[in-house]
């Protein structure tokens, strides 16, 4: 690097990580470029409400350069990243070559149907907006489909509803299911009764939340119980098709499927020929740096940070935002040869997980909560860490309107067919000529 011109900081991704790094060089004598193939950033712990039809996109996404347009040191670059040239220090994208003196990785991680990408079409993960709406609208549609049916197992079948994966996301979207099945639509259809609706949640595992204390989970698996969930533990999945969910020689006929099994790391570590874990994530150094690279730092879900005696760093937000800050202050101290900061050490904050109205579980070291106290805590720690005064109000006032009314003001099918409604799924033959 000339000492003649400010150092170049290349940040890739605008999750939680990416944006806390460039957020930390604010008024650092750099140029920082922040590349994303999405023009927003997305507040991901809330996504299963969209899905669900309680919020709508707009509530949880904001427009990256909106976020940052007051910080005048950093440009944002609409582009997705296709590798990285170690040796000309340049990241390759879709654009054009992107020059850097330190890199920071934050590309995150998507769903993992393990090894069976076919899967995905029809068990559908959780990880951006796209992937929201579109669950939404499969969940509607569904309704739809049954209130349409004539045939009793196609009726049966639509208004069965299975979640793979019984960590967070799969709790939080079983419990939201339920509260739409019983409760935000049962005075609107007339052939069918939502509540009758069949909701599966399955864990490979012995317990759901298996990350939670025992206690707490089994208060979640007791609550999910009342509400109407089917939770079952120990189930491994073994396919799923178009017609179902299949647990070795058992079929749950569904025509809705969500998966919240597993998730894989981005290809940064193909992309820097780097170590790694099973799960893809890049085995950093201690300050988050790649073996072997000094100059580039990886956060977030895409790194494998160790933890003496405590396992991996977990995938989560409030990791990825300390990571960020993190490399931040490092990157500062590296061009103003001022001391170094420690190793990164992790503090975690706690784990949070809703079930449903007045029901949620909190885990913050020795203190649990559950119930409506945990609910509560839930959140306004949810709507603390929203960006934006809008965003927060709206959210507020969306729940505030959902508790009241038990009514969920985001049921949009985006995607209605221009033919009749699935008809060669819904047992639908002798009135498809009508319906067009």
């Amino acid at each position: 690097m000339s000492d003649s011109r400010v150092p170049r900081v290349v940040v890739v991704g605008a999750g939680f990580g990416g944006l806390e790094a460039a957020r930390a060089l604010a008024h650092a004598p750099v140029d920082v470029t922040l590349i994303d193939q999405q023009n927003h950033h997305c507040f991901q712990p809330l996504l299963y409400q969209v899905a669900t039809a309680a919020l709508s996109p707009s509530d949880i996404a904001w427009p990256i350069r909106g976020i940052l347009r007051r910080q005048s040191n950093v440009r944002v670059v609409l582009a997705m990243v296709v590798g990285i040239d170690r040796k000309l220090r340049l990241v390759r994208t879709d654009w054009k070559p992107v020059p850097y003196d330190y890199l920071v990785l934050a590309t995150g991680a998507t769903h993992y149907h393990f090894g069976h990408d076919e899967w995905e079409r029809f068990a559908p993960g959780l990880k951006r907006i796209e992937d929201a709406t579109r669950i939404r609208d499969r969940l509607l549609l569904a309704f739809e489909r049954a209130e349409l049916a004539t045939d009793q197992a196609q009726r049966l079948k639509q208004m069965t509803f299975v979640i793979v994966g019984g960590g967070p996301t799969g709790v939080e979207m079983a419990g939201a299911i339920a509260e739409v099945a019983t409760q935000t639509l049962r005075s609107d259809f007339r052939h069918i009764d939502p509540a009758l609706s069949r909701i599966v949640l399955l864990e490979a595992g012995p317990r759901i939340l298996p990350s939670f204390p025992p206690d707490l989970s089994a208060y979640a698996e007791r609550t999910l119980r009342r509400m109407g969930v089917e939770v079952r533990t120990s189930a491994k999945v073994t396919g799923v098709d178009a017609d179902g969910v299949l647990l070795g020689d058992e079929r749950i006929d569904t025509a809705t499927a969500v998966w919240a099994a597993g998730v894989i790391a981005s290809p940064a570590a193909h992309w820097l020929d780097a170590p790694r874990d099973r799960n893809g994530r890049i085995l950093v150094n201690e300050d988050l740096s790649v073996p072997g690279a000094a100059d580039i730092f990886v956060i977030g879900d895409t790194a494998h940070v160790q933890r003496a005696g405590a396992g991996a760093v977990p995938g989560i937000a409030p990791a990825a935002k300390q990571m960020g800050r993190y490399v931040g202050r490092l990157i500062i101290a590296k061009i103003s040869e001022t001391p170094l900061p420690g190793p990164f050490i992790y503090h975690h904050a706690g784990d949070l997980a809703t079930i449903g109205r007045r029901a949620a579980v909190v885990a913050i070291n020795r203190i649990h909560l559950r119930g409506l106290l945990a609910w509560v805590f839930w959140s306004i720690a949810h709507i603390y860490f929203l960006i934006g005064v809008r965003n927060r109000f709206v959210v507020a006032f969306d729940w505030l309107w959902s508790y009241l009314t038990f009514q969920r003001g985001a049921r949009v099918i985006d995607n209605t067919p221009h033919k009749p409604i699935a008809a060669e799924h819904s047992g639908i033959k002798d009135t498809a000529s009508t319906l067009h």
